[in-house]
């Protein structure tokens, strides 16, 4: 499977028409930076599958090891307009926490102190899904409420969360 990207052809007329609306809601709801946040994906390689080899030149047989398999996740990042990142979730192919970074692993702990989230997909992919989705809302609304409260702004103040739209963001459940 390979993510399908493409674009209408009033592309570009739909995003000038998003950022009048975005600067629009900042203005006239006086929306402050740190409640502004982006949040994309993107797809992190760190064991790509190759058809090159290494062996001692005039070898009759050399063997490939995961010719075939790349081994990657998705990287959820979220930044605030006021500079802040919030925690990033990774999105690991399986059905299991095996299929995320084990507690042992180099560096885990301090991870998982900033907040870092290893989540699985329950799907034979690596890319965000329903349920990935909404445990990335659920740590993501708090942070709005949090900051409304150390800016002494009310609980119904407005803010904006911008993603970029993906089958998983335009679901029903979702």
């Amino acid at each position: 499977m390979h993510a399908a990207h493409k674009l209408p052809d009033h592309w570009e007329d739909l995003c000038k028409k998003a950022l009048f609306r975005i600067a629009y809601a900042i203005k006239e709801e006086d929306i402050p930076a740190s409640l502004y946040v982006n949040t994309d994906q993107t797809q992190v390689i760190y064991a790509q599958g190759s058809s090159l080899t290494w062996t001692k030149c005039g070898a009759i047989q050399v063997s490939t090891i995961g010719k075939d398999k790349k081994c990657a996740f998705t990287a959820v990042v979220s930044i605030a307009c006021s500079g802040k990142m919030l925690p990033l979730q990774m999105v690991y192919e399986g059905a299991t926490t095996k299929s995320c970074p084990r507690p042992t692993a180099s560096h885990y702990d301090d991870c998982i102190s900033k907040g870092f989230r290893f989540k699985f997909s329950k799907t034979d992919t690596y890319w965000s899904t329903h349920e990935t989705m909404e445990s990335l809302v659920n740590n993501i609304a708090p942070y709005f409420e949090q900051e409304k409260v150390v800016l002494g702004l009310p609980h119904s103040q407005k803010t904006i969360w911008q993603i970029d739209l993906w089958s998983v963001h335009h679901s029903v459940k979702f």
